[in-house]
């Protein structure tokens, strides 16, 4: 008797800075979601496709959840608010060296109200002795009944496969919804934006912490086969503006250069990437401007 296809929707969901986004790259194994040690880097609900013969498992990688301080926050958690409602289950991802404090809390009075299984993926083992694992998962056991705990290390792939076949338990049978080679329902064009945003805040370190969002204006393939981006750096103030291009231009081009690496790689072809640096300020309250940037409740 052959066996039944599995597909179905997985939420993931943690607060900030829990490595949601290096777990979804790991299992899919490319980079999809952006990375970063800052938190709040996650801000669309990027759906991640992981095909198998025997299941397909859609993630929705979720803004990590905190309480809105901004419009921007508000639209954060109500896509949470909309994911938690409309998966087939929820991996709730923490960091094994942290003690759960107000922000677990919060999520979990959030998964209270759910109906859906909740796999708690105790993560970054890899920082922790062997012998402290095992108090880290019992002092997150008792703030609520998971469904099932899997210990992991994304950054270092560590119980990956036992998380996947965990995770497989509580998806319906049901066909592929999505082709093989397809890993990503979001347009080539926003990976981009992300990627070039996940630079802005690697290399800005501090200075520029969460007001800066990026906006692909145009992307076209050449007749020579690459690809020509021009897309635009917001912030909030002038002196964002000045750090991010940098003395002589220097920092705007490291930024270029590093994100034209990884969309060269996302798109398999050479990449020609004009960056602009424009202030519009305080972007994260004005609801106009979240919604030219995509930001849509």
């Amino acid at each position: 008797m052959e066996a039944k296809h599995k597909s179905g929707f997985i939420a993931v969901i943690g607060r900030p800075n829990v490595g949601k986004s290096t777990l979804i790259n790991s299992l899919i194994g490319q980079k999809i979601a952006i990375m970063s040690d800052k938190p709040q880097t996650t801000r669309n609900r990027i759906l991640c496709i992981l095909t198998q013969p025997d299941a397909q498992v859609v993630f929705l990688d979720t803004p990590g959840v905190h309480k809105p301080m901004k419009k921007l926050g508000e639209y954060m958690e109500s896509a949470v608010e909309g994911t938690l409602q409309e998966v087939d289950a929820v991996l709730f991802v923490v960091d094994a060296a942290e003690k759960p404090g107000p922000g677990e809390r919060y999520i979990v009075e959030r998964l209270s109200k759910t109906k859906q299984p909740v796999i708690l993926v105790v993560n970054k083992i890899d920082t922790l002795e062997r012998e402290a694992v095992l108090p880290a998962i019992d002092v997150y056991s008792k703030l609520y009944d998971f469904a099932g705990v899997v210990p992991i290390s994304a950054r270092e792939k560590i119980n990956l496969d036992d998380l996947l076949g965990e995770t497989k338990k509580y998806l319906p049978d049901g066909p592929q919804y999505y082709p093989d080679d397809m890993v990503t329902d979001q347009p080539e064009r926003l990976i981009a934006a992300e990627l070039v945003r996940e630079k802005v805040l690697g290399l800005t370190r501090d200075e520029v912490p969460h007001a800066v969002a990026v906006d692909v204006d145009e992307m076209k393939t050449r007749p020579k086969g690459d690809v020509y981006i021009r897309a635009t750096i917001y912030v909030e103030r002038d002196s964002q503006k000045g750090i991010i291009i940098g003395s002589r231009g220097a920092m705007l081009k490291e930024i270029g250069r590093l994100a034209r690496h990884d969309i060269e790689a996302l798109l398999g072809s050479k990449v020609y990437l004009d960056l602009w640096v424009k202030v519009s300020k305080d972007w994260r309250n004005r609801e106009a401007v979240l919604k030219s940037l995509g930001f849509e409740k």
